[in-house]
């Protein structure tokens, strides 16, 4: 009876385990209560929201991120993409706003103009860095960042929790087996005495259910460290485990959340994304007018306004592959990872415990229900082999 009521503890707990992750979508008949989603992907929208709000509020703020970026090596990153993008949009933007003029011009003037233009892309990224530090805040939402992508890809919330809780899961697992073999030995002794067939059923369902129970409560408590009897130091799994998963749990949003083609995605399309093509369009309109000297008469102010807007709206079509060259660095730079998780330690232990919690408190109790009704199931079983 221990040995059957251990195998029951570790197949109750590997069956919890499996049902907070399985199946992503939801199966059985839809609509009514026959059927079954895992518990994160249930509960995924409620669970992102929880995510990006402790992101937002306690471990990632916009412009410390940003403050890293070095204007003078993001200009030495983007050099050679920059001269050659300037070089074609140049050249395709006066063919077509003054043809007559570009046209007439030997290809060495046009050289000359265009290398003007070259020299002044340096000093446009150094501004446009400096503008982006400063207006961070209305240029980016890191929370709507933060949902969006974990809404469009389920997955991904669902891999975030398994990830940071690959030992937890082990130890609810491995505790089934010793909670159920203590239980198991109550349960000998019970039956040696009374030998009532109602012994095995009840105890069965008691096992499913108190070490599935106990099993989660040991994740997360206590929270701080304290000795069992004055001298065993204990302390919940996750809360002693900060240090590791502040590492990982920051590996994790910096490798698929804050990411520099997601951040680029927000910007260039979120509502806010009118605000960067101002920036832009001011920043180009000026290196454009420091850099036209004596072009400006033969061009005209009208032609020259034009040739400002196309050269801001080709900057801003251009502007996610001219950026993506220097992901590397970018990423380096922003430093997302490093970030949280030297702040994950500024949370309080009730705020750290929300990285996980969420994802059991919401159907805990109907894991636990059915630990219960399988360890009842196995009890069952038991009484027709031993009586019948």
């Amino acid at each position: 009876m221990p040995f059957v009521a251990a195998a029951l503890g570790y197949v109750t707990k590997r069956i919890a385990i499996e049902m907070m992750f399985r199946p992503i979508e939801f199966v059985g008949l839809k609509g009514t209560f026959l059927g079954w989603q895992g518990v994160v992907p249930r509960n995924a929208e409620r669970m992102i929201r929880i995510a990006a709000d402790l992101l937002t509020s306690k471990l990632v703020d916009a412009r410390e991120v940003v403050a890293g970026i070095d204007g003078d090596r993001l200009a030495d990153e983007l050099e050679t993409a920059l001269l050659v993008d300037i070089d074609r949009i140049a050249r395709e933007i006066m063919a077509r706003h003054h043809p007559a003029l570009w046209e007439a011009l030997p290809a060495l003037a046009q050289d000359v103009i265009v290398k003007q233009v070259q020299a002044g892309a340096p000093d446009a990224v150094r501004r446009m860095v400096a503008e982006i530090r400063d207006n961070i805040d209305h240029l980016l939402d890191i929370k709507e960042l933060a949902v969006a992508t974990l809404r469009r890809n389920p997955v991904l919330m669902v891999r975030l929790v398994k990830d940071i809780s690959r030992p937890e899961m082990a130890f609810i697992a491995r505790s089934g087996i010793w909670f159920g073999f203590g239980l198991g030995l109550v349960q000998t002794l019970v039956w040696a005495f009374t030998e009532l067939p109602i012994v095995l059923p009840l105890f069965g369902m008691c096992i499913g259910w108190f070490t599935d129970w106990l099993a989660i409560k040991l994740v997360f408590f206590p929270r701080e460290r304290t000795r069992v009897l004055g001298i065993v130091p204990f302390q919940g799994i996750f809360q002693r485990r900060r240090d590791e998963v502040a590492q990982k749990y920051g590996e994790i949003v910096a490798r698929e959340v804050m990411t520099v083609p997601n951040i680029m995605d927000a910007v260039l399309n979120s509502p806010r994304a009118d605000r960067l093509a101002a920036l832009v369009r001011r920043v180009v309109w000026e290196t454009v007018d420091a850099r036209a000297g004596l072009a400006r008469p033969v061009i005209g102010d009208r032609r020259m306004r034009d040739i400002k807007q196309a050269a801001a709206d080709q900057a801003m079509r251009t502007l996610p592959g001219t950026v993506q060259v220097a992901e590397d660095y970018l990423t380096e730079a922003l430093d997302v990872g490093n970030t949280i998780a030297r702040k994950m330690n500024d949370l309080s232990r009730v705020e750290y415990e929300e990285l996980l919690r969420p994802a059991f408190r919401q159907d805990e109790w109907k894991l636990i229900a059915v630990g219960a009704i399988i360890g009842f199931l196995v009890g069952e079983l038991q009484v027709h082999l031993l009586v019948g």
